[in-house]
């Protein structure tokens, strides 16, 4: 290309740019996306989801980013960080539980969960069959029953010195046969075990009969109105920056572990291919109107953040640049010094 050629080319470009730039800019720019965002929307009425994507490059994308992408190990600081900061607001003065959870939600949830009859019944199973709790109940009792031939019972009540002389006698029946204690309680203990079975049947019905419906729901709405008028940091009082820290810092770590489960992943592709299922063969546009977004929420953003961080790299130069790295290959390859060549 002549040198006079060159020189059309570049004066070219450089108009080409500046015409770009004028474009990208206040209420031209606005116009701009706002015919871009119609012009998609009216092609979201015709592609459907399928065309546009799968099920699997939706799984893809969540093993790549979601389940196999390495986190840096500053973010569990950082997490830790935020979440002292949220836990030291002025807000956290200011407000209360009602204003966060009003009663009537409250009441709702109880409501719904208290539809779960039959959950409830057999948490209360397995408490009552978790040896744990039946090693308790034989403690609680084998100390009860004790207690009461010592000291509550009638007898001892009514007739003084009587609960002395019991404990004096027992005394005196320890000395003359060493480990009678130790005999009566493995002795009660074991007919306590045999007995157990029936204890903890009666008081598993005595439980699923004395919470019932109107019995939860009277102790829940009692709490709940003793707390609603609490303040946020009256409620987590106690809970300092250290242990939120090492909260925060145990959820991070149970996350790293947890995305990389075949539960995880299994959820997930149930929720990917049930959207699927019921918007894959339909136009896209019916899924963002399932979702809220229509043209208007589009543009409210793009009004909120996409102009003015257009504005920030047209200000630092990025767009110009931008603009050049697109156009200047054309101005310089062999279409454009053929075209410029035929002018001659």
């Amino acid at each position: 290309m002549t040198k006079g050629k060159t020189d059309l080319a570049n004066a070219l470009l450089e108009q080409h740019v500046k015409h770009e730039l004028a474009s990208l800019k206040g209420a031209k720019l606005r116009r701009f996306l706002e015919t871009e965002v119609d012009e998609l929307f009216d092609y979201a009425e015709s592609i459907t989801l399928n065309r546009l994507t799968s099920t699997e490059q939706v799984m893809g994308v969540i093993q790549r980013i979601v389940i196999n992408m390495e986190l840096d190990a500053g973010i569990p600081e950082l997490a830790a960080e935020m979440a002292t900061e949220v836990l030291n607001a002025p807000v956290q003065r200011t407000s209360r539980l009602r204003d966060i959870i009003t009663r009537e939600q409250a009441t709702g949830f109880l409501e719904e969960a208290l539809e779960l009859r039959q959950q409830r019944e057999r948490v209360i199973s397995e408490i009552m069959a978790h040896p744990v709790y039946q090693e308790l109940v034989s403690n609680v009792v084998y100390q009860g029953v004790v207690n009461y031939l010592y000291e509550d019972n009638l007898i001892t009540k009514s007739v003084p010195g009587v609960g002395s002389m019991m404990k004096f006698g027992k005394r005196m029946a320890n000395r003359a046969v060493p480990g009678l204690d130790e005999t009566f309680e493995r002795r009660f203990k074991a007919w306590l075990s045999d007995s157990l079975p029936g204890l903890i049947s009666r008081s598993e019905q005595f439980l699923n009969k004395a919470l019932s419906d109107d019995e939860l729901r009277d102790s829940v709405m009692a709490v709940w109105v003793s707390l609603e008028d609490r303040t946020i940091e009256e409620l987590h009082e106690g809970l300092g920056d250290i242990q939120l820290q090492e909260f925060v810092v145990l959820g991070y770590e149970f996350w790293l572990q947890f995305r990389q489960t075949a539960y995880f992943e299994g959820c997930a592709r149930a929720v990917v291919e049930h959207l699927f299922t019921l918007y894959g063969d339909k136009p896209v546009i019916e899924l963002l109107a399932a979702v809220g977004v229509d043209r208007d929420v589009v543009m409210a953003e793009v009004d909120a953040y996409a102009l003015p961080v257009i504005d920030v790299l047209r200000e630092e130069g990025y767009l110009e640049a931008f603009i050049r790295r697109r156009l200047a290959p054309f101005y310089k390859s062999a279409a454009a010094k053929k075209l410029l060549l035929q002018e001659n």
